[in-house]
Parts: structure tokens; C-alpha cells; sequence
């Protein structure tokens, strides 16, 4: 199926000038709907006592965190564009009131979603949102629709033992690491601001006994939808008749976020018969279902394949932390690689099997995709072949898209395994900085006439303390690869520009949170404000940035730096 939607989208020339030419609108004029709470079955109750909801999507609940003269921390420019929203309406005296939930907003209408998932391969029941809580649905001027949720503000039937609050630390990381993420054009839900409340969370951030108090606070998250696979999964599980839920669940989820889907034909070239080995041909245009699953699977390749690109490791890649739209959602115990470890992981709780590291992200996806087909098939929405190939069509996607990038990143015109595969064993061997030496790697000339003492004199400000020996292999990587830069033919100064486009100078390194957190929690949101800001625009050199492109000082390998727990 070669679907547009599986695609990154496309930047607009000019995002500026378009957001200038759209309405600006104060809050009181945004145009909320209730779509899911309106088509789809919801809880009779709307009390926050934790209990299993049954038989419902949703449970209607509203914000409860205490708050003590809220402040406005920091908020995303690009987002309110998106919504049409006024920045002026960020200066509003009321404005941390009413992102905190301490005051309602005209025309919301609360809600917190059900669902399950399985957690470190195992299933986990009923979820939910914990401590996440929608406000409703905003179209904006070009007819999108736009989810607002707050998280970290109070119980909700699905908190189970827990507080429903979130601290400063781990809001302000999920803030700056969703506008990152954008930044670096790879799907992603969006945060539009975070509000300080003013009280204190107890936090004991180890799990190992060691509570204590810390800033409360509460991120305003904004994504299409933030129905995930265990929305799906939760309803599968329970009585027969919740089946039908799943239906009216992919039902609703065709027409608000794959309406192309929603009456394909033949002619609308969509999809195609594919033969399985001995198996009936797969026609997904008879099934809109079969289709939307190979949607969700090949959009959840790319954007894993965009995740190894770049080097992100999600930390926590459950089935209720993958959204069905295939962005990246639910930022925990984030990381992006420093040193190049393939089994590195950021996740403290993921530390004795490392299911979530690195390198097992792509397998981790395929097996969540599996997942995702069950309940279709339990449903009898699609048939066991089907969610066959929709799992054979994820591993394409994903080779497909890999592939594509790591060739881009090199400035390659097409993919040399044997190349990139000798290189990433490299990198890890010498714990290469990934970052800093794929940025560095345009600075390579296409030339056959360079002395070898000169040859690593581009990337040694990456290829730091290495011995004779493995300086040799470098030098032996680079004369391969000069040879393939000279075949191709593309001036360097070309290729240098494509490889800058792909391989960012900045990404959201863990200690570069911890130094915004530090000085947040000390009432300074400045360096909240300015990480946003450098990571807002990635590939670009940004003069006078340059200290946001350094490698970890010695400090940021403490736990609580590099690694984190899933409170975190």
C-alpha cells in the first residue's frame, strides 16, 4: 500500500508566513469538538475513584492538581500557530490557571481515556490515562483537528495507586523532547506549553525507598489523537460483547484520522493483491480494515527507522506508549545516543533484559504491531492472513526506510551494506559520539589524493583516544568510502549541504535537560526557553550555539543523567 500518511510531512516552504495569514484567536474563540466522546461509548460514572471501567472508551474527569500561583514555564510559538492561537494569550494573568486545570476552559470538555497494553512483553490489564487528561478536540482554520490534553494534573479512574500528579523534571524533558523531536521532522506529538504548579510532588525517582519532594507541574501535550495500541488491546480482553467496541473504535479512528480509507476502490490505486508464499492473494481494497493495519504498521516503520536515524531511544516502547497514528509518544526515559552503544538504553527499569535498548527497537516495533492485529482479528475485523501481511509489510517499511536514511546520511546515491555495516561496528567498538560524527563526516572530500596522515583530520574531533591499531581501521573505512564519494560524482559542497539536511548538530541531549531542570528548579526557566529555541531548528550551525553540540561533561553519567526510571 503506498500510502502518503506513512511518509514524514513534508516542511512548508514558509511556516512563518503561514501562520501569519491564518486567524489569530483568543482561547475563548477556539472551536472545540467532542468527537470521541460523542461516537463512542463512555463510562456512566465520572468520579476519579481508581476501579476497572467497563464497556467504555473513556471516563468523563476533570483536572484536580492542587496549584499554588501557577507559572508559565515555557510554551512552543509553532504550536499555538497550529491552533490558531493568539501569543498574546500566552501573557494572560489567567493563562498558567488555566493550563494548570485549576480554571476551566470555555468549550472543554474533560475526559480520560481506557485502554490496556502489555508492559516489557507481558499484558498489564487496564491502563489508561493515569494522569493525563483531554480537554477536547480544537479544529483549527484548515479543518484539523487537534487534541488538547494536560498531564500531571490529577487522579482519574485509571491513576490505580498512583497520584495522577507529574513533577518539573520529567515535564519539562517531555516539553523540550516533543519539540525536539519536531525539530528533527520525525513524527511526534506536540506540547504547546508547561505550567509550574507552585506545590510539591513526592518522587522517589529510583524506586528504591528514597522519596522526596519536588516541583510539581503539568505539560499541555497536543496530537491528532492520542488513541495508542492498547486503546484497541483493553477491549479485546473482556467480555464478547466488547468486541463490538473495537469496531466502533477502528470505525471511529477510519474516519477522523484515515478518512482516504474510509470507501477505497481499485481504481483509487491504494493498495494492491499480494500473495503470501501458498496463500489466497491479499486484497486490501475489499477489507478498509486489512488496510488501515498496513497503514498503522508501515507509518510505525518509519518512524522507527527515523528513531535508529537519528539516534533516539524511546525507553519505554509498550503497547500503550505506541500511538496508532505512528508518532512518537509518551516521553519517559528518553535518550539519544552518545558514545554509540547498540544496546544502550536510557530506561533503568529496562536495564536487566534491555528489551527496549537501541538496537532492539525495530524488533520491539514488529512485536507491538502483533500485538495490534489481535484485537482486529479477534474483532473478525481482518483475518489471520491479513494481519500476516500487515506484519511482512512493517519489515519492508522499515528495511525500506533505514535503508533510505543511513544512504542519505553518508551522502551515498545508494545503499552499500558492507559500508554502513563496517562503519556502525566501528563506531561502537570506539564509542564513537553518533551525533557529532555524522556531522562531521560531510567535512570528507572527495578526494583520492589526500595523504593518508590527513585522511581522519575531518573527524577527529570524533575520533577521540584511539590506538594505532583501530586508527588503521578507520583509515581503511575512510579510503572506501572516498572511493564511493568519488564515483558518485556529486560536489562536495552539494553533498555536504544534503548530508547537514539529515544528520543534525543538535539533538536533545539527557544532560542538556538536566542543566535546564537544575535551573528551572531553582526558579530560572531561561535555559528552558533557549534549549527549546537551538533544538527548534537542528541542522542548522546556529552561531554562538556551538556549547549545545558538546559532548556529556563527566557528570551527566550519574544515574538520573543518562538513565531513568519510568517515574521519571
Amino acid at each position: 500500500m503506498a500510502s502518503a500518511a506513512a511518509e514524514a510531512p513534508a516542511p512548508s516552504p514558509s511556516p512563518t508566513a503561514a501562520a501569519n495569514s491564518r486567524p489569530r484567536r483568543v482561547l475563548e474563540e477556539l472551536s472545540w469538538d467532542d468527537s470521541f466522546v460523542r461516537e463512542l461509548p463512555g463510562d456512566p460514572r465520572s468520579d476519579a475513584i481508581p476501579r476497572e471501567v467497563l464497556h467504555a472508551c473513556y471516563t468523563k474527569v476533570s483536572p484536580s492538581a492542587p496549584v499554588d500561583n501557577p507559572k508559565l514555564v515555557a510554551w512552543s510559538q509553532s504550536v499555538a500557530d497550529i491552533l490558531d492561537l493568539d501569543h498574546k494569550e500566552f501573557e494572560r494573568p489567567d493563562f498558567p490557571q488555566l493550563f494548570s486545570g485549576a480554571n476551566p476552559l470555555v468549550g472543554s470538555s474533560p475526559y480520560a481515556q481506557c485502554y490496556g497494553g502489555h508492559q516489557f512483553g507481558s499484558w498489564a490489564g487496564q491502563l489508561g490515562d493515569g494522569r493525563a487528561i483531554t480537554l477536547g478536540e480544537v479544529i483549527n482554520s484548515r479543518g484539523e483537528r487537534w487534541e488538547l490534553q494536560l498531564k500531571g494534573c490529577g487522579k482519574t479512574p485509571y491513576s490505580r495507586f498512583a497520584d495522577g500528579l507529574a513533577v518539573l523534571r520529567s515535564s519539562i524533558r517531555e516539553f523540550l523532547c516533543s519539540e525536539a523531536m519536531h525539530g528533527l521532522g520525525i513524527p511526534t506529538t506536540r506540547a504547546l506549553c508547561l505550567v509550574e504548579t507552585g506545590k510539591s510532588v513526592v518522587r522517589d525517582m529510583f524506586y528504591d525507598g528514597n522519596s522526596k519532594e519536588e516541583p510539581g507541574a503539568i505539560v499541555c501535550r497536543v496530537a491528532p489523537s492520542f488513541l495508542r495500541f492498547g486503546s484497541y488491546q483493553i477491549h479485546a480482553t473482556r467480555d464478547k460483547e466488547d468486541l463490538e467496541i473495537v469496531r466502533h473504535l477502528a470505525d471511529y479512528t477510519i474516519r477522523h484520522h484515515y478518512p482516504h480509507l474510509e470507501n477505497i476502490k481499485k481504481s483509487e490505486g491504494l493498495s494492491f493483491e499480494a500473495a503470501i508464499g501458498d496463500s489466497p492473494a491479499i486484497d486490501l481494497t475489499s477489507n478498509k480494515y486489512a488496510a488501515w493495519a498496513v497503514e498503522v504498521a508501515e507509518r510505525t516503520a518509519f518512524l522507527i527507522a527515523r528513531w535508529q536515524g537519528v539516534g533516539f531511544t524511546h525507553g519505554v516502547l509498550n503497547t500503550d506508549n505506541m500511538s496508532v497514528l505512528g508518532l512518537t509518544i509518551d516521553y519517559g526515559p528518553f535518550g539519544f545516543l552518545d558514545a554509540f552503544d547498540p544496546s544502550y538504553t536510557p530506561n533503568t527499569t529496562d536495564l536487566p533484559g534491555k528489551r527496549y535498548c537501541f538496537a532492539n527497537q525495530p524488533d520491539v516495533g514488529l512485536w507491538n504491531i502483533a500485538q495490534f492485529t489481535s484485537p482486529l482479528t479477534a474483532a473478525e475485523l481482518i483475518s489471520k492472513e491479513e494481519a500476516n501481511y500487515v506484519m511482512e509489510r512493517y519489515g519492508t517499511k522499515f528495511m525500506d526506510e533505514y535503508q533510505s536514511i543511513m544512504t542519505r546520511k553518508l551522502g551515498l546515491p545508494k545503499y552499500n551494506k558492507q559500508l554502513i555495516g563496517k562503519l556502525l561496528n566501528n563506531l561502537a567498538v570506539d564509542k564513537v559520539d553518533y551525533t557529532n560524527f555524522f556531522r562531521l563526516l560531510s567535512n570528507v572530500k572527495a578526494d583520492h589524493n589526500i595523504p593518508e596522515k590527513e585522511l581522519l583530520v575531518p573527524l577527529k574531533a570524533a575520533l577521540l583516544d584511539i590506538g594505532p591499531e583501530r586508527k588503521e581501521a578507520w583509515i581503511s573505512w575512510v579510503q572506501t568510502y572516498i572511493e564511493e564519494l568519488v564515483s558518485s560524482g556529486v560536489p562536495d559542497e552539494e553533498r555536504k549541504a544534503a548530508m547537514n539536511s539529515v544528520n543534525p548538530k543538535y539533538v536533545l541531549r539527557n544532560y542538556l535537560c538536566q542543566t535546564a531542570i537544575d535551573a528551572a528548579e531553582q526558579g530560572d526557566y531561561d535555559e528552558v526557553r533557549r534549549l527549546l529555541k537551538v533544538m527548534e531548528h537542528p541542522y542548522d550551525e546556529q552561531p554562538g550555539m556551538e556549547k549545545y553540540a558538546r559532548l556529556p561533561p563527566a557528570w551527566a553519567y550519574r544515574p538520573g543523567v543518562c538513565m531513568l526510571s519510568c517515574s521519571s
